[in-house]
């Protein structure tokens, strides 16, 4: 599950899939690509959907798009519940709501890039026809394709055509950005100026879906999100623990268990017996140690994907500090148990290797602490 974890300003996501189940019926079999997935997208996020071949990326984003319905659950997108709309209706909404930029571009042959750039702004009857055709040359321009503009898709690159095709998803300015394998028949040097375009579009309020298997420029998204055998894993299970196999993280995404506490609310207190390991999933945690003449001074703030009882796990099951939760708002922490955190570091030596260093690391931070004083943040 991907979930808002403390956006600012109390914004509402612009994408909202709500225990979304898509099934599909094969030689009277069931084949259920989707297994019910919540997911939280907010307005100017760019978020990256990896995973292997069948695992329900594109499934997934035909949910969004409305090119398919869910079998049970709710699909709003910018207060619009696209599982209520007919046909039509769907086509009317997408074409003035959301930009589609296809892996094989999809670019009609017949057409110049301009005439490509201008048809979705012809079908809308968003602007006026002059209007139309200075905002196609002010995209293309935008994309590097001004000299282009007047040429058929065959005449220009590969790259080229994706970027003309970037251009026309934006043509009627839409909120979203949905591109399903962008760069995937594109050299790296290409790919790399698409995917800054991406970002450009993201730093001007864009809300960006881009499914992909370069995992190298998935990172480069503000989220990720891992979908594996048609479930999403959790994102902070997955920053937390990153050498774990996706089926691995899927495992502790099923077994983390969510707890909430109200700003300034304790966690754990220093000297008690520890049995859990906590990943931080909304809001910010304060590690809190004694002072003289002082209840408490925090050293230390984790945010979300930060985690804390790994110490513990390694060095003698009794906590080294307190935890409390930040004053700024509610917070939100997933919990395993000892047991399951060591069935699974038995099952990834890497992982264990890792959270076994960072334990040594932190408890080395934790002595400087109580002798110096000061504050951090990691």
């Amino acid at each position: 599950m991907v979930t808002n974890m403390g956006r600012p300003n109390g914004s509402l996501p612009i994408i909202d899939l709500k225990d979304v189940s898509k099934s599909y019926w094969i030689a009277a079999s069931e084949f259920r690509a989707l297994k019910q997935i919540d997911l939280e997208i907010y307005p100017g996020e760019f978020v990256s959907v990896i995973g292997k071949s069948g695992s329900g990326k594109s499934t997934l984003l035909n949910m969004i798009t409305g090119i398919d319905r869910p079998t049970t659950g709710e699909v709003w997108i910018n207060g619009t519940a696209l599982h209520e709309l007919d046909e039509n209706e769907l086509a009317v909404w997408r074409g003035g709501n959301m930009g589609i930029i296809f892996q094989f571009f999809q670019l009609l042959p017949a057409l110049s890039l301009l005439q490509n750039v201008i048809l979705p702004m012809d079908l809308a009857g968003k602007y006026t026809r002059a209007e139309r055709r200075a905002r196609a040359e002010h995209l293309l321009d935008l994309v590097g394709l001004a000299e282009h503009a007047r040429k058929l898709p065959s005449m220009v690159s590969g790259g080229q055509q994706q970027r003309a095709a970037m251009a026309r998803a934006i043509a009627n300015d839409p909120a979203i950005l949905i591109a399903d394998e962008p760069t995937g028949n594109l050299d790296s040097k290409t790919a790399e100026t698409v995917f800054g375009l991406f970002h450009d579009l993201s730093a001007q309020g864009k809300t960006i879906i881009i499914v992909t298997h370069d995992s190298s420029l998935a990172r480069r998204a503000t989220r990720t999100a891992l979908i594996t055998d048609g479930e999403i894993v959790n994102e902070y299970v997955a920053r937390a623990l990153p050498t774990l196999t996706p089926d691995q993280l899927l495992a502790a995404t099923h077994k983390a268990q969510a707890r909430t506490y109200e700003p300034g609310a304790m966690i754990i207190e220093e000297g008690k017996n520890s049995d859990a390991f906590y990943v931080v999933s909304k809001g910010i945690v304060e590690v809190v140690l004694p002072r003289a003449q002082q209840s408490y001074v925090s050293v230390l703030e984790l945010g979300p994907g930060k985690y804390f009882g790994e110490m513990e796990f390694f060095h003698e099951r009794r906590n080294r500090a307190s935890i409390r939760a930040g004053r700024g708002g509610p917070v939100e922490v997933l919990t395993m148990d000892y047991g399951t955190l060591g069935g699974l570091l038995g099952e990834s030596e890497t992982t264990r290797e890792a959270l076994s260093q960072a334990a040594d690391r932190h408890e080395q931070e934790n002595v400087a602490w109580r002798k110096a004083g000061g504050s951090s943040t990691r």
